[in-house]
């Protein structure tokens, strides 16, 4: 059977509907160029098509006579790192923008001791900066620990998972990575748990009903079944997705959403801020969200992260099912269970002491310094045994002895809706006499700050160097050795070469 199409509109609908096409438009009464989405060489040399990330700026050094206080959310995403590691894999430096150096320190795990009572522990130590601006920096880290609840006392689970299956999700592969990274989650759940997949594509469709893991083959089947269709309808997915799970919410138990996407929408609301709309009203009703995201080339950084920072959740990349495994099955509970909401960090320096600081990273989570002890304020959610590490650079004054800072962090119980704040005083003998005596977590932290900072290129790392991070990697004693401290290894040696290779 032929169909005919009366305009240019109805074939470009009819082959987008299909998802196969994509349609260049030359002018009115011109040619239609028809050409495949898949394999296009992108324009002007860049890495992949139609990416797009958002430049927060860079924090200054702030002179404490000016102003003594520095208050962030807290922030436990990590899906910087992993957009990174993608970019250098292929053989590509990640465009700066796409780099939050808090995002690539937060990916490391620091062994913190985790609290034994309290909501978060706080770990302070410091050193002279190896690699900061000018002379007589040191480095303070500040590390704060979450509370780890034992993976048998997580609470009953209501997942829903909501998947684009549109066309673009069938470009490398992406959609399959998610039925693998799913199947992982759900092999993972208890029997009281339950699952519910909600998809969209040109429009959006409940594909199983919330199903208790006592019919865990049929909740794999449904996952297997998955196929690419369509365009993007990422809002009525969403609006689906939210409907069921308030439906079925379970009380005093989790209810979180699963968002698994390349962040492309481009059918009914487009925009982010529109879409955020949609999921900003169920924040108060306690469905939460987690955004994980899939894919290079026709991927939209920047609605997964505002989807997970509105949506009292956090935002993954997945580039690997190792990345998989490590939130589904080693982080199963931290994934799914939160310990704190709204969390927030406020570091008061003493101005006696300390002539000046910078913040490192935490940019697009900075707070006026009102908004700490507003409890209408949105901070950052916080789930069991997740760690925050913010690492500031300071001045001090010449022979400067005795109170740095004082570092404050408030909260809300999301059991409880309890607001507690709990502070910690720094003093200037817990920094290092140098670098080399400070513990191999405070360096490596350090370093990893310091290769973010470069491939950012910040104004306060213009005279650094990817072979000086190198060379701290392999400095570092007692060093470090585990897998995940062999790629970050791999990944500064293929910068360094890709670094050289765009200076020549």
């Amino acid at each position: 059977m032929k169909t005919k199409f009366k305009t240019l509109c109805e074939l470009s609908v009819a082959l987008m509907m299909c998802g196969l096409v994509i349609l260049i438009y030359t002018g009115c009464g011109g040619g239609v160029s028809i050409s495949s989405p898949f394999g296009l060489t992108p324009p002007n040399g860049a890495a992949y098509n139609d990416v797009f990330f958002k430049d927060y700026g860079t924090n200054p050094f702030i002179d404490t006579e000016d102003d003594h206080l520095s208050t962030f959310g807290m922030d436990v995403d990590t899906a910087s790192y992993s957009v990174t590691r993608h970019y250098l894999r292929d053989g590509y430096l990640p465009p700066p923008e796409a780099v939050r150096v808090e995002e690539f320190v937060n990916a490391f795990d620091y062994n913190y001791r985790p609290p034994s009572a309290e909501a978060f522990a706080v770990h302070i130590d410091g050193a002279p900066s190896r690699f900061g601006e000018g002379k007589r920096l040191q480095l303070l880290r500040i590390g704060i620990q979450g509370r780890v609840v034992p993976d048998e006392n997580r609470k009953d689970a209501m997942l829903t998972f909501v998947i684009d299956v549109s066309g673009s999700m069938d470009m490398e592969n992406r959609l399959e990575l998610v039925k693998r990274a799913l199947t992982l989650l759900v092999e993972q759940l208890r029997p009281r748990d339950k699952v519910a997949i909600v998809v969209y594509g040109s429009r959006a469709r409940i594909v199983l009903p919330h199903t208790g893991i006592e019919g865990r083959e049929e909740i794999l089947a449904a996952i297997r079944s998955l196929v690419p269709e369509g365009v993007t309808n990422a809002e009525e997915g969403l609006r689906l997705g939210y409907s069921l799970a308030l439906r079925n919410a379970r009380v005093n138990g989790i209810n979180r959403i699963i968002l698994c996407s390349d962040g492309v929408a481009n059918v009914g609301e487009t925009g982010a801020d529109g879409i955020l709309s949609v999921i900003r009203s169920h924040v108060e009703e306690g469905i939460t969200l987690t955004t994980l995201g899939f894919g290079m080339g026709n991927y939209n950084d920047v609605l997964m992260e505002q989807l997970a920072n509105n949506g009292d959740g956090s935002y993954a990349y997945v580039d690997t099912l190792n990345e998989a495994k490590r939130i589904f099955v080693e982080n199963l509970t931290g994934t799914l269970q939160l310990i704190a909401k709204d969390a927030k960090v406020q570091v008061d320096f003493n101005s006696q002491t300390v002539s000046r600081f910078r913040l490192l990273g935490y940019e697009n989570r900075r707070l006026d310094h009102e908004d700490f002890r507003d409890d209408k304020a949105d901070g950052g959610e916080i789930g069991s045994g997740h760690s925050v590490t913010a690492l500031y650079e300071i001045k001090l004054h010449e022979g400067a002895n005795g109170q740095l800072a004082t570092v404050f962090i408030r909260h809300e119980d999301p059991d409880t809706r309890r607001i507690s704040e709990i502070n910690e005083e720094i003093f200037t003998t817990q920094l290092n006499k140098t670098f080399e005596e400070a513990s191999s977590e405070f360096q490596l932290a350090a370093t990893i700050a310091e290769f973010a900072e470069i491939l950012r290129e910040s104004f306060w790392a213009q005279e650094g160097s990817l072979e000086a991070v190198s060379r701290s990697i392999e400095g570092i004693a007692p060093p470090i050795h585990n897998e995940q401290m062999n790629e970050l290894r791999h990944l500064v040696s293929r910068a360094v070469r890709f670094k050289a290779s765009d200076i020549e």
